[in-house]
């Protein structure tokens, strides 16, 4: 019996009309499943058009328990948190739940470069895809940046796949195997999706390790010691491939003399840093991690460092916006939590206006405290409820001020701010307490800029 006869007779629920269910339920489609999606929002009209455009039954504004519970199998949007009533509904009947990955990874053969992390994991998946297309490489782009996996799988056909997956994605995820598994770094975040338990968060990322043999790599930034001691801690059958800013007898990528090393087997090659097209420490373990996974994939040097040196910057991501009356105005409104924030201001070399405030996800600020003190010269609090930022910083840098809008916090910052400093919005902290998104914060952030 064919594996699509077999599949036509069963029952696939999607919960979530985004970018990702409606990638899973076309896939589902294509390979005969009989399939429903479901969402307790309201889904964008783009993807109804796609929904439609391949007949596949949809609801919005609710969810049919009796349809779902009828399921032979969910995935879930990354985006549902375990304790939603529907999930707990769902388990309680014992229908597995599998992420959208997990869905798309069963039908396809492409290599998997995956790549995770607490910060700098969108700019690695993008510089990384960036060197594969410009080698010709036939290579798709997906996971939290570019078309969903699923969707791809549906309708493309590449020979190897970029991926960002969140914690929140890899939760879900049984049988999916990364060919290459890339982990930047991992600090506090989203701790409240994992009970407050900072366990439970690492042992979510670590799961990018599942399944992988002797023929697959691990490569990780081999100073962060919670990455560190898992590692030593679990029996990993792939091969290690560590980078830093320093050099230790395992360390394939390293800084020596103001020059980037790469080292993989018996191949090797060196670029000087300040032909990096990123600046930053950040940015420099990005294209560490970046050119390791590309040597693997047996790239040509020469192809690496052209990429290396002509890669544009990600949007909202430390981004320049434009100087006012000498003052520079940086839009890092992708920094979500407080190591993000770290580095952006680790980055910093004028003196700095700060934006921060939002969604506190249970955020420790001592964490960024010496560089405040440092760096910073006046905070400008951004958010519904600002008294954890003033209660913290409040004594520690010369002016802090409470706002409750962008533009009061545009306008603050412009105050505060003489020429040859630097406004940088970097919040710490979530945007979904004044904005629809991060990417709204820093678009509403720059066009006040814009017009100032």
């Amino acid at each position: 019996m064919s594996t699509d006869n077999f599949n036509f007779k069963r029952r696939l629920v999607i919960l979530g009309g985004g970018e990702s269910g409606v990638g899973a339920a076309v896939l589902a489609a294509k390979k005969g499943f009989d399939v429903w999606l479901s969402d307790m929002g309201n889904i964008a009209d783009k993807y109804k058009d796609v929904l439609n455009e391949y007949n596949i039954p949809w609801e919005e504004g609710s969810h049919t328990e009796s349809k779902i519970i009828a399921a032979h199998e969910v995935v879930k949007s990354p985006g549902i948190p375990d304790k939603a009533p529907i999930i707990q509904k769902i388990k309680s009947k014992n229908i597995p739940i599998i992420s959208e990955i997990e869905f798309a990874g069963r039908y396809t053969d492409a290599k998997m470069v995956c790549i995770t992390g607490s910060n700098g994991k969108t700019t690695t998946t993008l510089l990384t895809y960036h060197i594969l297309k410009q080698a010709g490489i036939n290579v798709g782009l997906a996971g939290n940046v570019g078309k969903s996996l699923a969707f791809q799988v549906a309708t493309c056909n590449y020979d190897v796949y970029v991926i960002e997956l969140s914690s929140f994605q890899l939760d879900n995820m049984y049988d999916f195997k990364a060919n290459i598994a890339v982990i930047m770094n991992i600090t506090p975040d989203h701790l409240d999706r994992y009970d407050y338990k900072m366990e439970n968060y690492v042992n979510a990322k670590f799961r990018i390790l599942r399944n992988q043999t002797t023929d697959d790599a691990i490569i990780f930034w081999q100073d962060d010691p919670i990455i560190r001691s898992q590692i030593e801690a679990l029996h990993i059958e792939a091969h290690k491939l560590p980078f830093g800013e320093s050099r230790s007898a395992q360390s394939c990528a390293w800084v020596e003399n103001e020059m980037l090393m790469c080292n993989v087997g018996d191949n090797s090659f060196a670029i000087p840093r300040d032909e990096l097209a990123l600046p930053g420490l950040h940015n420099l373990y990005n294209s560490m991690a970046a050119s390791l996974s590309a040597m693997l994939l047996n790239i040509r040097n020469e192809d690496i460092k052209q990429a290396l040196s002509d890669f544009e910057a990600v949007e909202h991501r430390l981004e320049y916006v434009r100087t006012v009356k000498g003052v520079r105005y940086i839009n890092d409104s992708k920094a979500t939590n407080v190591n993000s924030t770290w580095y952006a201001l680790e980055s910093m070399t004028t003196p700095t206006v700060l934006i921060l405030g939002g969604k506190d996800k249970g955020n420790d600020y001592s964490e960024i405290e010496e560089f405040v003190k440092q760096k910073v010269k006046a905070i400008v609090c951004l958010g519904k409820d600002n008294q954890k930022l003033l209660d913290f910083f409040s004594g520690k840098v010369p002016v802090i001020a409470d706002t409750h809008s962008i533009q009061e916090a545009v306008d603050k910052a412009s105050e505060f701010a003489s020429e040859g400093d630097t406004v940088l919005l970097s919040p710490c902290c979530a945007s979904f307490d004044l904005f629809k998104s991060y990417e709204d914060r820093g678009t509403q952030f720059k066009n006040i800029v814009n017009n100032l």
